[in-house]
């Protein structure tokens, strides 16, 4: 009998993008710290309507920011949510959380991470951490800026934040949008502030950017003393004076100051719809990894994937190249995605919701585990991970904390694709009642060098079958 293998759907081997197919992203803006990415993204979740099919995305109802995180750009590991906003949120004052921001400083020699979200267009707020995956507490128990902070009182969505710490620790908020009325070319609704020391105040009074056809999503990254700020233009269908930003696509001004004057340049990355052919919102975040810059950005290409297209958004990553003269080149979104950066490292422990590529399973937090692991686990259903190095001397063995169900079954291992060379089955027993997670093991053979592999799960049809925690290869 041939297994009946579940199929990736949106994120397809080889490919890189969108970044992770098990769960939405939206708004993505990216932390780098240690050795690792973090995205931190707009929790875009399914919405219905009373007949139970599913409606256009309102935003409404957001009030949490996920988090994943990557040390190769191809496997990302999934840390869940952050409630961030509502009765069960860090800050029960706000009602949404979209957009986030999120940076690194070290305060009185300890590292301390800053979460800026938007509350809805009204206002935005702030989270502290002594983690990058938290857990996050509310500093201040209410808003960070709302209309009464000096100089955006007429700013007409006061969201979409993005901060700078800059070379002598002083930090910058960009943040702002939308179109006063007829006011398309100049809307004046771009902002700058200084933050205080804390970072979870604001000092003096926030500058006007001139952004021209400005609509939302702040952008800054600086580079060789230049401070890049970046931002999405808006959808006026009308004429655009000659050296204007398209409709929706990235722009970008520069200055050698992080409140300015600015100089507008060009647009760098056209709207989602002239690359995936869904339009939408265009969002990013520039950032430099190991010395290359990046940009992550976002379409909806798994929604459209999945024939849901209604406003559900994913992470996308792309190579960002600046010119000797300072200058940015067009970037080309696609669905290649950027180049592993490092191999992943088979034998330590890998937790199991560390993903390239999947079919079927889903991610929850697991209070018998104490951590994230890879859910609802069908027959058929698979983990695929890039570029794994086994090394010369090849694995002799393969273990995995499991939680057992009702189901059980069997942990087969592939290389290279899913129905690839078979290198080892790992039974996982059924149990009656689900317990603590179990340490299972298994020869392996055949497996050396730098693989691709896949974890491929069977069992019963139509039963859940277990819950995977972790694993590693022992040489």
């Amino acid at each position: 009998m041939t297994l009946q293998l579940n199929q990736a759907i949106g994120k397809v081997p080889p490919n890189g993008n969108p970044v992770v197919a098990n769960r939405y992203g939206a708004d993505p803006y990216a932390l780098v710290f240690g050795d690792r990415v973090y995205l931190y993204m707009t929790h875009d979740a399914l919405e219905y309507d009373g007949t139970g099919a599913i409606k256009e995305n309102t935003y409404s109802s957001i009030n949490k920011i996920a988090v994943i995180s990557s040390s190769d750009l191809v496997n990302w590991t999934d840390h869940g949510e952050i409630a961030v906003a509502g009765p069960e949120g860090a800050a029960k004052w706000a009602t949404q959380s979209w957009a986030p921001a999120a940076v690194h400083k070290v305060m009185e020699g300890k590292d301390k991470f800053f979460l800026y979200f938007a509350n809805n267009a009204s206002g935005i707020g702030v989270l502290t951490s002594d983690s990058p995956v938290g857990p996050w507490v509310d500093p201040i128990g209410e808003a960070l800026i709302l209309r009464s902070t000096p100089g955006v009182e007429d700013v007409t969505w006061l969201f979409d934040p993005a901060v700078l710490v800059d070379d002598d620790g002083q930090g910058y908020i960009y943040f702002g949008g939308g179109v006063p009325e007829g006011e398309y070319a100049e809307p004046g609704t771009a902002r700058v502030m200084m933050l205080g020391d804390d970072m979870t105040s604001v000092v003096g009074t926030a500058e006007v950017i001139p952004a021209p056809f400005m609509f939302e999503d702040a952008g800054i990254h600086k580079r060789e003393g230049v401070y890049y700020y970046t931002y999405c233009s808006n959808f006026y269908d009308g004429e655009r004076p000659e050296g204007s930003p398209p409709a929706g696509e990235i722009a970008y001004m520069t200055s050698d100051k992080p409140m300015g004057p600015w100089t507008y340049h060009e647009t760098i990355l056209k709207n989602p719809g002239h690359f995936f052919g869904v339009s939408g919102n265009n969002h990013h975040a520039i950032f430099q990894f190991h010395d290359e810059w990046y940009i992550a950005y976002h379409a909806q290409t798994l929604s459209k994937a999945q024939g849901i297209a209604n406003g559900y958004r994913s992470t996308h990553l792309g190579r960002l190249f600046h010119n000797e003269d300072g200058s940015i080149q067009d970037v080309e979104a696609d669905y290649k995605g950027v180049q592993q950066i490092q191999p992943l490292n088979p034998y330590q422990r890998v937790q199991a919701v560390t993903i390239g590529w999947s079919a079927g399973i889903k991610t929850e937090f697991e209070t018998a585990a104490g951590e994230r692991l890879v859910t609802d686990i069908d027959n058929g259903d698979w983990i695929g991970l890039s570029g794994v190095d086994f090394g010369s001397k090849g694995a002799a063995a393969f273990s995995a904390s499991v939680i057992s169900l009702e189901g059980g079954g069997t942990i087969e291992l592939h290389l290279d694709d899913p129905a690839g060379l078979l290198i080892g089955k790992l039974p996982v027993p059924a149990a009656n009642i689900p317990g603590n997670p179990m340490e299972l093991k298994t020869e392996v053979a055949g497996v050396e060098g730098t693989r691709d592999l896949y974890l491929v799960f069977t069992g019963s049809t139509g039963t859940p079958l277990f819950k995977l925690v972790s694993w590693q290869f022992m040489q």
